[in-house]
């Protein structure tokens, strides 16, 4: 203001001198300023009457700009150079501004008026010294608070992707666009939106750090909301309609049908069984939908696509019946059996008792695979429960067809041990058949507690047919009978009344167990411990033992010691007495003679008992 306050010091003087020095002329005011000789009026030879300074003064007052900061003035481009615009703001001279502040305008040209703002007011040369983007920064600012105070709509364009969301210029300003705040659906693509110019609205204004947050979802939420209340007033179940697919999950599809969003579960996709909805639908991909259901204020809709077609049971032929072959693919395993899909949509159960032959139950998993390619005889067909079973095992001849001619009673075979009970042994002859060996007959001589003593599973023996029961398909089978049976030569060996040397190797109640080999045992009760000199024989004790009872068909042993010297003193008292007799015969001796021999034996023996004792 100081040098606009010496300016007009200097020409109140100019014209005063002016005055002075030549007579008024009538002049028009516009004239006189144009014509008006600074050169002249600065050497002191222009004057200037007092009529003419006051209009001269009024001119300047009406056309010369205020410079003062931070003002934003328009000017018109009088001039464009290789590197700048001269820009006229009505001052005392014209402003430059370099071209570079106007990149975003590349049709710029002499004439158009931009807004500008008074960075230097005398540069080095003189030059006044304007900013274009300084002047838009602060219009800009003002545009934005305004948009923002007064919710109006402002158009931006969007420069380019940052983190989280998009950059966007408004009025100049580069504004942040969150990713969420692009559009009410989910953004896959930010590309897609780089270059475009769209409408926003700003939501966010930090005046400290110059940040400003647009939004261009809300624009569209409340359209959005309005159209969401008209759609879900006029929802009814099994109305069909248009959406678009939102978003996929393992459970299901999420629909949007203008602003309502619906779910699609992955049983309600296809007839057919799948593994997840993206083997049916794509995102963004349209379709149609019907409502299944909904809850009271109509927020969780659910939505079917597989009921738009006709059920897959409907269509089935009515060729297919009881008894038919039919192929399909394992689509579904479980223990009990596999889900076998016939056609689109209709699946059959083959439970693992129609997998194979053999009564040995296994897992489905034993026979087959999901994926795999199967032919298949139907056993039974329920259309109105659409339910459908079928076997395996009946594209094979049952085995137990000529299982007399294959398996007579009394014929030998190898088998595969399959499985163990408390009571016997599964053994598998071929698929399909099986037979049971009970503990009794695995072993002629072994005493078996559990099968598990004398077989694994997997081990191949040897077996018997003892027993055939076609219509009850049962086989009983033995392992012993394939061997001899060891009783047979044991029953004169270990007859009664043999003498065998063994030890005491376990003491049991009521007696003892000696072992004479590996497959004959006895027992010795305990009264028959008893040794010569009184005691009892103990635990690994060496002594003969007289067999007193042996039967083969019990298996069933039983020894004594004490009656291998009982029967010495009985064999003692039979020899005297013949001895006696033969003596009586040859010297007829008397009656008391014989007597007295008699007493004397008593004598002995009554003797050898004190001495036991």
């Amino acid at each position: 203001m100081a040098e606009e306050n010496k300016a007009a010091e200097t020409v109140e003087t100019a014209a005063a001198t002016a005055q002075a020095q030549a007579p008024a002329k009538q002049e028009n005011p516009q004239e006189f300023l144009e014509n008006f000789d600074w050169d002249k009026y600065e050497e002191g030879i222009e004057r200037v009457a007092d009529e003419k300074l006051k209009e001269f003064e009024k001119l300047v007052e009406e056309n010369f700009v205020d410079t003062a900061d931070e003002e934003v003035v328009e000017g018109k481009i009088t001039h464009i150079t290789d590197r700048e615009a001269i820009i006229d703001i009505n001052a005392k001279s014209e402003g430059v501004i370099s071209l570079n502040e106007f990149r975003y305008n590349p049709d710029l040209k002499v004439g158009d008026t931009v807004e500008v703002l008074i960075d230097i007011r005398e540069d080095k040369n003189g030059q006044l010294v304007l900013s274009h983007r300084k002047a838009r920064t602060i219009k800009a600012w003002e545009r934005v608070n305004t948009a923002y105070d007064k919710e109006e709509v402002v158009t931006g364009f969007v420069k380019c992707r940052t983190k989280g969301g998009m950059i966007v210029d408004v009025f100049g300003i580069e504004a942040f666009l969150p990713g969420s705040q692009i559009d009410v659906k989910p953004i896959r693509d930010y590309d897609q939106y780089v270059g475009k110019t769209m409408e926003f609205k700003v939501v966010k204004i930090n005046q400290e750090f110059k940040n400003v947050v647009v939004s261009h979802k809300a624009l569209i939420e409340a359209d959005i909301e309005e159209q969401k209340k008209e759609i879900i007033s006029q929802l009814e179940k099994g109305q069909v309609l248009e959406g678009v697919v939102k978003n996929i999950t393992s459970y299901g599809v999420f629909i949007d049908l203008g602003g309502v969003d619906g779910l699609v579960h992955i049983t309600d996709l296809s007839w057919s069984r799948i593994n997840h909805p993206s083997e049916v639908v794509d995102l963004d991909q349209k379709l149609n939908v019907v409502i299944l259901d909904f809850d009271d204020n109509k927020s969780r809709i659910q939505l079917g696509l597989k009921q738009l077609e006709k059920h897959p049971w409907d269509a089935l032929g009515d060729e297919i019946k009881v008894g038919d072959k039919v192929k399909g693919k394992v689509v579904v395993i479980a223990d009990y059996g596999a889900f076998l899909e016939v056609a689109e949509g209709v699946e059959g159960l083959i439970h693992v008792s129609e997998m194979s032959w053999s009564t040995h139950l296994r897992s489905a998993q034993d026979f087959v695979k999901v994926g795999d390619e199967l032919e298949a005889v139907v056993l039974t067909l329920d259309r109105e429960d659409r339910k459908m079973s079928l076997g395996l095992k009946q594209l094979t001849p049952d085995p137990w067809t000529d299982i007399t001619t294959k398996y007579p009673v009394g014929s030998r075979h190898k088998g595969i041990v399959r499985n163990f009970t408390n009571f016997g042994v599964f053994v598998e002859l071929e698929e399909g058949i099986d037979g049971l060996i009970y503990i009794s007959d695995l072993s002629w001589t072994k005493k078996i507690k559990h099968p598990s003593e004398f077989v694994t599973v997997g081990d191949e023996l040897e077996v018997e047919v003892l027993e055939l029961d076609v219509d009850g398909r049962k086989l009983s089978l033995g392992h012993k009978q394939t061997q001899e049976n060891p009783w047979d030569k044991y029953e004169e060996e270990f007859g009664e009344g043999t003498v065998h040397k063994a030890a005491i190797s376990e003491i049991v109640d009521k007696g003892a167990i000696i072992e004479f080999n590996d497959d004959i045992t006895a027992f010795v009760p305990g009264r028959h411990m008893e040794k010569e000199d009184g005691k009892k024989l103990v635990r690994g004790e060496e002594a003969e033992f007289k067999i007193i009872e042996f039967n083969k068909d019990y298996k069933r042993v039983v020894a004594s010691h004490t009656a291998i010297f009982k029967e010495e003193e009985q064999r003692n008292v039979r020899a005297a007495r013949k001895k006696i007799a033969s003596m009586a015969d040859e010297s007829k001796p008397t009656l008391g003679d014989a007597n007295d021999q008699l007493q004397a034996l008593k004598d002995k023996m009554e003797a050898a008992n004190k001495k036991k004792k």
